[in-house]
């Protein structure tokens, strides 16, 4: 069977739907994804960035995509897709050109009260699952990564927080950042395999509820996870290495409380 996967989101959204999409592995699979998470996604026969296959341009007035990938979707058994489940004319278009496609909601309802992870494997009938990314450690790691960003401002611990939980910790700490974020001192990677390879080799990762977190948590390393306003009944990385610290404001939860917990995951 040739299955075709779409898959869209920011990085977190995309880990957490991880065991989901494996679990739709065919005979032959091809998955479209977001484009950060390409290299991230290592059991399929191929993986192209969602964005430069031309999907996105169907249904929209004055806009078409390249002529072969009606009949490039057509060549699939089967299509699962995250992707238009919202978007009216994007289904419309697909069956008017004969492509059978099975859409499934991308995010968990405002209601859902499990894990989000729990809500895509229920949806394509797969286990309960932990997102894996199996990668090989860089061996310049440090001991302790930090990576103070997130894609929302309100779901950041302060930065000047982290500088000062930095300056108590037993061990050197290493910063990441993603491109546009300003951080002087960070380590930029231009792959999320690159990062992840680079996380995977530390003894502990602290970060925010943010994609990056949920790649620490991904490839196993010891991860602390600050969480806001979000609920981590439902986004919290899932593994067994796993800890999270909640306080809503974020601002409110004390460096030292921070310090004690990682220091106990330190050993």
């Amino acid at each position: 069977m040739r299955r075709l996967i779409l898959r869209p989101g920011a990085i977190g959204d995309c880990l957490l739907a991880l065991p989901a999409i494996e679990h739709l592995a065919a005979s032959y699979t091809e998955v479209w994804i977001s484009s950060a998470v390409v290299p991230l996604i290592r059991f399929a026969d191929r993986v192209k960035p969602l964005s430069s296959t031309g999907v996105d341009l169907v249904g929209i007035d004055d806009l078409e995509p390249s002529p072969e990938l009606f009949p490039y979707l057509q060549s699939f058994d089967s299509i699962v897709s995250w992707y238009g489940a919202a978007r009216a004319e994007f289904r419309r278009a697909l069956e008017a050109t004969g492509v059978a496609c099975q859409f499934l909601p991308a995010l968990p309802p405002a209601g859902y009260a499990g894990h989000a992870t729990t809500f895509f494997t229920v949806q394509v009938g797969a286990p309960d699952g932990i997102p894996r990314v199996d990668i090989t450690p860089a061996c310049d790691s440090p001991a302790i990564i930090v990576h103070p960003f997130s894609g929302s401002a309100k779901k950041n611990w302060p930065l000047a927080n982290y500088r000062e939980l930095a300056a108590k910790l037993p061990v050197k700490v290493g910063w990441s950042a993603g491109p546009e974020e300003q951080l002087a001192e960070a380590r930029r990677f231009p792959s999320l395999a690159e990062l992840a390879s680079w996380l995977a080799g530390a003894g502990l990762y602290i970060g925010n509820d943010s994609g990056i977190t949920h790649l620490a948590a991904a490839v196993g390393v010891p991860t602390l996870a600050l969480f806001g306003p979000t609920d981590p009944a439902k986004w919290a990385p899932r593994g067994p290495n796993v800890t999270v610290l909640r306080s809503d404001p974020l601002e409110v939860l004390r460096v030292e409380t921070v310090l004690q917990t990682a220091n106990r995951l330190l050993g």
